[in-house]
């Protein structure tokens, strides 16, 4: 969507890893090839030295850096340039800050890096000093899956003797023609700062509008045109499993500037209606169809009876057909392709893909509106300010015509203005039409539409669209071993996951691995003696899994009992919230989910049940629980439920998040106690 991400989460986490993995390897090839970076024992700068004695900010003893100064000075000349100016010096504490000894910034064909230098004060011995020539720059390669075409690259600077106790610090000077005015200041990371500065520079006559988020506001300093912002003491975040994205927790202020009589195509938004104004006009005439396009519509649709079928099979068409390519330069990160350059090229990224298909759905008469969202839900809330730092992905509302109402239609919300609407993802090629990956369910996102913007929170589909249902009929042994057949049927989500992970597997040994794993995590020991895999391909159908297993000594002898679990497979319980720290950040889930099993044991000849565990009913607003073990004749039949109904548990309710997995880890370890039989 813009020039640092991918639109597609799995694909965009695959390239921030390469681009992780290409520094690290510029490192080691600065490293090996070039010994320690050419530098001059020259004095750090004034404000680097008045850092040397000053306390430093609360952290613990696993803290490997502090933030001891960081400054971020940005001048607006113009509506067409501005210059920023970064100064941040760091204390390693710890041999796992020595990474910050490398300075990392990203440049495009509208930004360039102007000036760079970094410094090393040792706590004993003479400064270091690195100089701008010594930087290298690296593009990030083309990766498979991603196809990322982008002006983007990096300059680094490594610094001499980031070592424990010593102070680190680097400069660099920024130019930019924004593409909007505005401006984003991160000043909480993930170790404490003990002190960080903002300072905006305006010409006469502009004004500004700053918001706060997630952190209590400062109130600036005001000098003229100047106004200065400073915080101190900001405790760094540590992660935590399952905790909200990034941008839902960390301390941040969005900066907008208003020129006097500003354009609508070069301003900060005051609102989102505005932003929806100004990215209408990046997407105008984007969606004209040329006569090849208007061709293959017709011939598509050609056999579809119903709008229902007509938009169905141009979404697959667009979700299939099209490969994902994301060529993002310059205004591209932003501004789609021309739909019929989609076409005729067959390639695009997330917001060329939704261009294509709202040019062929205009073909059939049937209205659409772009969407654009953040790929990970909590990025952006109804707090946040209007700002396009916030979206890295774009999708397609459908105004749905009369007649066009079918059962799988779920991601639908009702609007006030253009009725009923259906959210749908053409880079999703995973999930069917009519529905949403978990991540974009009751995620906000900006509806740009001819009246502008509007943030509205997308629908949340039933916990039963996305789910497991597991059963097995497996037969027990008197020796304890365990044979039989089991089924699992995924839907949403969970066929998502199994189809993306099998996408490029070939040979059929590789495509039960996911098995193998799942029974690892259940089993001790185990043997597939036959496996197939269902629907691989037909996305608007179940994904199933069909497979026997035999696993000896799963029954194990007391005297002359047999204890037997009636939970074969499969773990719903986690140790998410066993940790010795509080936790500090409400849990989110994937997405609504509903997994059912369904498990029964066929006992061995000669023997009856002689206790059962106790049946289990825990219920929260969050989530529930349910299993019951029972006979029927001479079959131990288990059965159990778990449901995610709420998508992000707050902090008040992590306690009972935590009974309940314990709950279900019980009952994960429960045993029924078979002795011989007495008749």
């Amino acid at each position: 969507m813009n020039s640092r991400s991918c639109c597609n989460l799995a694909q965009r986490r695959r390239v921030i890893k390469m681009r992780h993995i290409l520094i690290s390897f510029t490192l080691c090839m600065m490293g090996g090839l070039a010994g320690v970076p050419q530098c001059a024992a020259g004095d750090a700068p004034g404000w680097m030295h008045a850092l040397v004695n000053v306390p430093l900010p609360a952290h613990d003893e696993k803290t490997d850096v502090v933030l001891l100064y960081s400054d971020r000075i940005v001048t607006v000349q113009s509506a067409d340039k501005i210059k920023i100016t970064v100064r941040e010096a760091y204390k390693i504490l710890r041999p796992g800050g020595r990474e910050y000894g490398t300075v990392s910034v990203s440049y495009n064909s509208r930004k360039k890096i102007t000036g760079m230098r970094g410094w090393c004060i040792p706590a004993q011995g003479k400064d270091y000093e690195v100089k701008d020539k010594e930087a290298m720059e690296i593009s990030l390669p083309k990766i498979d899956g991603s196809e990322l075409v982008s002006d983007v690259k990096d300059k680094l600077l490594r610094i001499p003797a980031a070592d424990p106790g010593n102070i680190v610090g680097y400069e660099y000077e920024e130019e930019e023609q924004p593409l909007v005015l505005q401006d984003a200041w991160h000043f909480q990371e993930t170790n404490p700062v003990r002190e960080a500065h903002y300072t905006l520079q305006l010409p006469s006559g502009w004004e500004y509008k700053a918001t706060w988020m997630n952190y209590p506001e400062a109130k600036p300093a005001q000098a003229g045109n100047q106004s200065q912002w400073v915080v101190s003491e900001v405790k760094g975040i540590k992660h935590e499993d399952n905790m909200p994205p990034w941008q839902g927790v960390a301390g941040q202020m969005i900066v907008s500037f208003f020129p006097p009589g500003g354009s609508a195509q070069n301003q900060g938004f005051q609102d989102w209606k505005q932003m929806g104004i100004w990215y209408q006009g990046l997407t105008s005439g984007r969606r004209d169809a040329s006569p090849e396009l208007k061709q293959k519509v017709a011939s598509l649709t050609s056999s579809a009876s119903t709008p229902f079928a007509k938009m169905k099979v141009l979404g697959d068409f667009t979700q299939r057909d099209i490969r994902y390519v994301a060529i993002e330069l310059g205004i591209g990160g932003w501004q789609p392709h021309p739909a019929a350059e989609v076409f005729t090229h067959h390639y695009g990224d997330c917001k060329d893909k939704a261009t294509l298909m709202g040019a062929m759905l205009h073909e059939i008469g049937i209205d659409s509106y772009y969407v654009v969202i953040n790929s990970e839900r909590g990025s952006v809330t109804p707090e946040t300010p209007a700002h396009v730092g916030g979206f890295d992905h774009a999708i397609i509302a459908i105004k749905l015509p009369e007649g066009a109402a079918d059962s799988s239609l779920a991601a639908t919300m009702a609007h006030p203005k253009f009725g009923k609407i259906l959210f749908f993802d053409p880079t999703d090629e995973l999930t069917p039409f009519g529905q949403l990956n978990g991540a974009l369910q009751a995620n906000y996102g900006l509806l740009v539409t001819p009246d502008g913007g509007e943030l509205v929170q997308l629908p949340e589909l039933p916990p039963a669209m996305n789910g497991i249902q597991r059963t097995a009929k497996l037969s027990l042994s008197a020796t304890g071993t365990v044979s039989g057949e089991v089924q699992e049927t995924r839907v949403g989500d969970r066929a998502w996951s199994q189809r993306w992970a099998l996408r490029t597997v070939t040979k059929d040994a590789d495509r039960i691995k996911p098995i193998e794993s799942l029974l690892s995590r259940s089993l001790g020991t185990f043997q597939i003696t036959k496996a197939s895999v269902g629907n691989l391909q037909l996305t608007d159908q179940p994904f199933m899994y069909n497979y026997s297993v035999v696993a000896q000594n799963y029954a194990k002898t007391a005297g002359n009992l047999l204890l037997v679990r009636p939970r074969f497979i499969g773990n719903k319980s986690t140790d998410l919230l066993e940790t010795k720290e509080p936790r500090k950040y409400p849990v989110e889930f994937d997405g609504p989910s509903r997994d059912t099993d369904t498990f029964e044991i066929a006992l061995p000849a000669g023997y009856e049940v002689d206790d059962l565990p106790p049946p289990v009913n825990a219920d929260y607003s969050f989530a529930s629980y349910h299993s019951k073990t029972e006979v029927n004749g001479n079959t131990l039949k288990y059965t159990r439920t778990f449901e995610v109904k709420e998508l992000s548990v707050p902090l008040s309710k992590v306690e009972d998040l935590k009974k309940l997995y314990r709950v279900i880890a019980g009952d994960e370890r429960n045993t029924a106690v078979l002795k011989p039989a007495t008749h």
